[in-house]
């Protein structure tokens, strides 16, 4: 059953439409876009509803210490990087069925520019 779950949200973030370039993205504009991320996560190691966001990118989905995941999301393996981010931050419930977290930011620029801004956040 893990395998098929891994295999079927790889086979989503892979398949993800692609956003604007990476390259282009603006991290003090995702900084601004991010307050909407802000109510549930943290930009240091502190863990709201959802986990922190310090050090994300590069880091292994589902494994912030102290922060109770859903089994998806523990279960997952997957690494946060500009692809999976924006398939995730694109469709939560679509990218990976049975995550928490059901809220997105449908606008290709808006997660370019966010995950342009965790890349520059630094682990706790």
């Amino acid at each position: 059953m893990r395998a098929c779950l891994f295999l079927g949200i790889a086979t989503l973030w892979l398949a993800a439409p692609s956003g604007p370039a990476f390259a282009d993205a603006d991290p003090g504009r995702g900084k601004t876009v991010f307050g909407r991320c802000s109510g549930c996560h943290a930009t240091t190691a502190q863990n709201k509803v959802g986990p922190h966001l310090a050090g994300v990118f590069g880091r292994t989905a589902g494994t912030v210490a102290g922060f109770r995941y859903s089994k998806a999301m523990a279960g997952s393996g997957s690494v946060w990087n500009e692809q999976t981010l924006d398939a995730f931050l694109a469709a939560p419930t679509k990218t990976l069925p049975g995550t928490s977290m059901a809220v997105g930011l449908p606008n290709a620029q808006d997660r370019a520019d966010v995950i342009a801004y965790l890349k520059t956040l630094t682990g706790p």
